[in-house]
């Protein structure tokens, strides 16, 4: 499959930390010692050292809000300009920003926290193509496990907030909806910005999720929607103040 923009099982790109640690037992022929150092044990030290790392890096975050969207919005789009507003916002009342520290929404996120003289992180991540961190960060982190990375924006936020976004994004909701659902974690605010974006989702999760019983009609009040930044960060700040 030519020009096609996924990985293919032969292609020659440098295999991902997640790619090799996800792949199936190899056949060995092998030294020893190179055995060791591509075996799941050795793989486990380098998570728990990555973790490590992460949870250094931040242990002085405290009551953040991690930002969500998609890396190909423009700075002409009006969901950029919503996103710079929102960090700014948040920036002024002292929230940490959090964002995957990318281009698009998360350069916008980062933008606005800076313009707001807060503290502006980036969580990136290693991908089989480049995606380099945005000027707009006060403190970066790359990371190699998805996962690893994933737990920074959970445990170092006490609000998500969602801007329209792909693959990804939806990955992150999802994640975080399931997480207070189940009751892994205490309910914190999940805001998505962007009520005509959201409309379609809120729809099909009413009509054919929580209608054929997949879902309970509490479980469609774990989030909220707005289009407003202002609206956004008073939800953070209450959720904040109750929390205290």
């Amino acid at each position: 499959m030519t020009n096609s923009p996924y990985r293919s099982m032969d292609d020659k790109k440098r295999p991902t930390e997640d790619e090799t640690l996800l792949e199936g037992p190899q056949p060995s022929g092998r030294h020893d010692k190179e055995k060791l150092l591509v075996s799941d044990p050795w793989r486990v030290l380098r998570i728990m050292g990555e973790f490590v790392w992460g949870f250094d890096n931040l242990a002085d975050v405290r009551d953040g809000v991690s930002i969500f969207g998609s890396a190909r919005t423009k700075p002409d789009d009006p969901q950029y300009a919503a996103a710079v507003e929102t960090a700014r916002l948040l920036a002024k009342a002292g929230i940490p920003v959090i964002t995957g520290g990318g281009p698009g929404i998360m350069e916008a996120a980062n933008r606005g926290a800076l313009d707001g003289g807060g503290l502006s992180i980036g969580c990136n991540i290693e991908l089989p193509f480049e995606q380099g961190s945005n000027a707009f960060l006060t403190r970066s982190l790359n990371f190699k496990f998805f996962f690893v990375r994933k737990t920074m924006f959970v445990k170092y936020a006490t609000a998500f907030i969602v801007f329209p976004g792909g693959y990804g994004t939806l990955d992150e909701l999802f994640e975080a909806l399931t997480l207070i659902q189940t009751g892994k974690v205490k309910h914190f605010p999940v805001i998505l910005m962007g009520k005509d974006y959201w409309v379609g989702l809120q729809e099909w999760l009413r009509c054919t999720v929580a209608a054929q019983g997949k879902v309970n009609d509490r479980d469609l009040l774990l989030f909220r929607v707005t289009d407003d930044p202002a609206e956004a960060t008073r939800i953070v700040i209450e959720a904040r103040n109750e929390k205290r």
